[in-house]
């Protein structure tokens, strides 16, 4: 049985409406309905039905402080979407304006919620129930971001949210993601900060125990200053435009990062 505090994490506040609001989908209740019983957990926070109140219950605690990162349009812009999940940021690019989508999740994720919950996810539920709900075009790869091979066009937009902490060779994600780049693209980064009391800003990046961030979450390796970040971010090519590593949400130290090619 689930303990209040696990409870309450499942319930839809004003914090995860503010931002599912971004991207109404307004199904009629009924396929709503339909959609809420297919997924067993979900991730993000999905406006359903605004005016019956059907929100998925998304356990990502209160998104807001990302918006402002956010084009306000992804007109004409090819955009990545790296451990895209359920696929919010994903579905919102495409309704914002881009001509193109790819969402990319190795769904490493299902050991994840196994561990954390004890819930059994096949992986990407979500994403594939929210798509037929949009009758979206978005492109959704199972596999890992470092596996990507550029191939194909250039991106304008690549977003990195949440992932950077968890992958084991956190440069090399930040070089496979430069590569994939425009010339003029953007690469924009959200992560595990450090602590508050820290030295926010120094060329640091912390080394965490598994499970010492987040009860029964083993990937969560790193914790990055602002200073790291960008020290990181000129190894791999990149230039740190507008970076914001005092945010706190729930207690955990979070930084956002706005990163160009450098050629």
């Amino acid at each position: 049985m689930a303990s209040a505090d696990e409870r309450a994490l499942f319930l839809v506040t004003d914090a995860e409406r503010a931002v599912a609001d971004l991207l109404p989908i307004e199904t009629d209740p009924a396929a709503a309905r339909r959609a809420l019983q297919r997924v067993p957990l979900w991730f993000h926070t999905f406006a359903l039905n605004r005016e019956h109140g059907l929100y998925t219950p998304g356990v990502a605690r209160d998104h807001r402080y990302r918006v402002p990162f956010l084009p306000p349009s992804f007109a004409s812009a090819r955009v990545l979407d790296v451990g895209t999940f359920d696929g919010f940021y994903a579905f919102l690019a495409e309704h914002r304006g881009a001509a193109e989508v790819v969402a990319v999740d190795n769904e490493q994720y299902v050991d994840w919620v196994r561990a954390r919950w004890g819930i059994e996810l096949r992986g990407g539920e979500g994403f594939a129930t929210i798509a037929e709900l949009l009758g979206s075009r978005v492109a959704y790869r199972r596999g890992d971001a470092l596996a990507l091979d550029g191939a194909g066009e250039p991106f304008d937009v690549v977003l990195c949210f949440g992932i950077l902490h968890r992958v084991e060779n956190p440069l090399g994600m930040l070089r496979r993601l430069a590569a994939l780049l425009a010339p003029r693209g953007r690469l924009l980064i959200e992560t595990y900060g450090i602590a508050s009391e820290g030295p926010v800003d120094a060329r640091m990046v912390e080394v965490h125990e598994p499970g010492a961030v987040y009860a029964g979450d083993e990937y969560v390796y790193w914790g990055f200053g602002a200073g790291g970040l960008r020290a990181m971010a000129r190894l791999a090519g990149l230039t740190a435009g507008h970076v914001d590593g005092t945010v706190v949400v729930d207690g955990h130290p979070r930084i956002m990062a706005t990163l160009t090619r450098t050629s």
